[in-house]
């Protein structure tokens, strides 16, 4: 290993700015995938890093303002752990548990998977489909950017050189049901070939003794099937005010077939993920109608 980098570690939000705003350097938090990099010496090394993890003031789950509100540094830990978290939004949890093992979810940080821009990133999926908002702030002031728009191309983020991620906001909808369903090599402690967030609320029944309400503002994100965590919105007007039905499966599952264009790589085939997410989407339609 070449020369190490230079590291500072700030406690105070306004002295991180002040870092920023005067030098190139790379902002971590648990560090979890930069330490892996530098240990198997991928890419060049950064030349200066700000450590995050002593920023108390990126820390905090709490629900303000009709939002359930993460700090940056929550670490999936305590995601899994959070009370609030289980009670609005149990697929983030869920989530949470699917990312490697426990020492990775005691460092690892929902602000870092955002931040760190992969396509296979687990929680990123039910952050687009939950509609959520990423604050950003630099010695500039802050500013809100909407999920849809962080992740413009791969591994690029809308943050700029000075900003950092201080807070995940995710609307409360009343109504909303989420389900989560991750593809990998194993069960446990994989990298996903395939992961999925599908969101709606029901609609009123278009007869009184409908068996199943149909649905409405549907939210299908999917990762590890593009350059870039992605929104299927062919699929979701597909289902837009359909209820949960076998046909209605049938007919999701070949619009996503069709509207995916997966690459093949070291961990999957183009064909195969095109092929899971169908099936996958054709479960989670199914298991909501409970049939």
């Amino acid at each position: 290993m070449g020369i190490e980098p230079s590291v500072t570690s700030p406690r105070l939000l306004h002295d991180a700015y002040a870092i920023l705003a005067e030098r190139p350097v790379r902002p971590i938090a648990g560090g979890t995938d930069l330490m892996v990099a530098l240990t198997a010496e991928l890419g060049e090394p950064p030349d200066q890093i700000v450590d995050l993890w002593g920023l108390d003031e990126l820390r905090g789950i709490t629900v303000d303002s009709g939002a359930l509100s993460l700090g940056a540094l929550t670490t999936y830990t305590e995601i899994r752990r959070s009370a609030v978290c289980r009670e609005h939004l149990p697929v983030l949890v869920e989530a949470a548990a699917t990312i490697g093992a426990a020492q990775i979810q005691n460092r690892g940080t929902l602000g870092g998977n955002v931040a760190n821009a992969s396509p296979a990133g687990d929680t990123l999926p039910v952050l687009l489909a939950a509609d959520a908002t990423f604050v950003l702030g630099s010695i500039r002031g802050e500013r809100t950017v909407a999920s849809s728009e962080f992740w413009p191309a791969y591994r690029r983020t809308a943050l700029a050189p000075d900003e950092l991620l201080l807070r995940i906001r995710i609307p409360l909808l009343a109504g909303r049901e989420m389900r989560f369903r991750k593809v990998g090599t194993r069960r446990a402690q994989s990298i996903s070939k395939v992961v999925m967030a599908l969101g709606w609320r029901d609609g009123e029944p278009a007869e009184p003794r409908s068996v199943a309400a149909p649905w409405t503002e549907v939210r299908l994100a999917l990762g590890s099937v593009a350059a870039t965590p992605i929104r299927a919105r062919a699929t979701e007007a597909a289902l837009e005010g359909r209820p949960p039905t076998p046909e209605t499966a049938d007919q999701a599952a070949e619009a996503l077939a069709a509207e995916l264009h997966p690459i093949d790589d070291v961990r999957s085939t183009a064909e195969y993920r095109r092929i899971v997410a169908a099936r996958v989407l054709h479960r989670l339609i199914r298991e909501a109608g409970g049939w």
